[in-house]
């Protein structure tokens, strides 16, 4: 695995609605009823550990905020991060999580 370059990761981005880089990670913001955010972040933490990649999760009222990179690389995007970025987003619209919280 090696880090994506900048053109990699801005490819990856236009099928990723709502994520964008900061800093060196991936980063998004849902806005989700309160009562689906536990449902979410479950189905999310079970999507974590069956890629055996984990992001940082903030939970703040009805936002769930999501930021991500590898850590083993030093911090870089990876297409781990890609990846998981991708299964977050798919289920954010499973649960009618709308980007941008």
């Amino acid at each position: 695995m090696k880090p994506l370059t900048d053109d990699e990761i801005a490819e990856a981005l236009h099928d990723l609605p709502g994520w964008r880089v900061v800093g060196d990670e991936l980063t998004a913001a849902y806005t989700v009823d309160r009562d689906k955010v536990p449902p979410f972040y479950t189905a999310v933490a079970a999507a974590e550990d069956e890629a055996d990649h984990h992001a940082r999760v903030t939970v703040l009222y009805g936002t769930v905020a999501f930021a991500v990179n590898t850590h083993s690389l030093g911090g870089a995007i990876t297409s781990k991060d890609t990846a998981l970025a991708r299964r977050i987003t798919g289920l954010a619209a499973e649960y009618g999580a709308v980007p941008g919280g």
